[in-house]
């Protein structure tokens, strides 16, 4: 049975061409989670909807005939200012869509990981660093909405309290377990304590982060990589701290 809705906060995930002249939209919605829907006419000579407002930056509001797998959009518009982002900012963003895209299922709600996803793109921090340690710290949230959270702060297996000064592995199914410095894909506890604190780490840390949440994310994705990382395994990467 097909639901009409109206006046939904939605952002545009990914686009692709659909058809002629309509194109399918996976859109992340405030209390459908994400949803696809074909935008009829998007691509024609005189377009259906404005084309402005399905930018994937712009926080819009939009009405939608949900039945089964694919929808409809029925009505879009802004319900903010567009959010001029580049470089290694818009790279930066591209990167979470498709990591969302990839990790959420369809028709699952999750309204407070909308919230801090438009809290990311609103505050996106303008260097490297700070970049990259706010992409860590969103993807730890990710992991948490869909079932699999880790506390970086304990060790899962003795229920002990993460030592900075300590060394550990992180893996899907046990969380943190202490591990020797030389063991494959350890992890300082500086490094783990870090990510539930709010002050950027330095770059080796932030480096070491990175690591580990990209073995974590490549477990939940079935061992299949994002298209973002391969590009940034190019010869000419995006500066980006994806």
């Amino acid at each position: 049975m097909a639901e009409r809705v109206e006046r939904q906060p939605a952002f545009v995930l990914h686009e692709r061409a659909y058809r002629e002249t309509s194109a399918l939209l996976e859109l992340f919605t405030r209390d459908f989670g994400r949803v696809a829907v074909v935008a009829r006419g998007l691509r024609a000579q005189i377009p259906r909807f404005p084309r402005g407002s399905l930018r994937a930056t712009q926080a819009i509001e939009c009405g939608l005939l949900l039945q089964g797998e694919l929808g409809q959009l029925t009505a879009v518009e802004p319900s903010g200012p567009p959010i001029a982002i580049v470089g290694m900012q818009l790279q930066s963003m591209l990167y979470v869509n498709e990591l969302l895209v990839r990790l959420l299922a369809r028709h699952d709600p999750h309204p407070e990981l909308f919230s801090a996803y438009a809290g990311l793109l609103s505050s996106l921090p303008i260097d490297n660093a700070s970049l990259a340690f706010a992409l860590r710290r969103f993807e730890g949230r990710v992991l948490a909405e869909i079932g699999y959270g880790i506390d970086f702060g304990m060790d899962g297996v003795s229920d002990q309290a993460v030592a900075a000064d300590g060394w550990y592995r992180v893996t899907p199914e046990q969380g943190v377990v202490t591990a020797r410095e030389t063991s494959p894909g350890a992890i300082s506890g500086r490094a783990l304590l870090a990510l539930q604190g709010t002050e950027t780490p330095d770059a080796d840390t932030l480096r070491a982060q990175r690591r580990m949440m990209r073995a974590l994310l490549l477990h939940h994705l079935g061992g299949r990589e994002l298209n973002a990382w391969r590009v940034l395994r190019s010869p000419t990467p995006p500066a980006t701290p994806a």
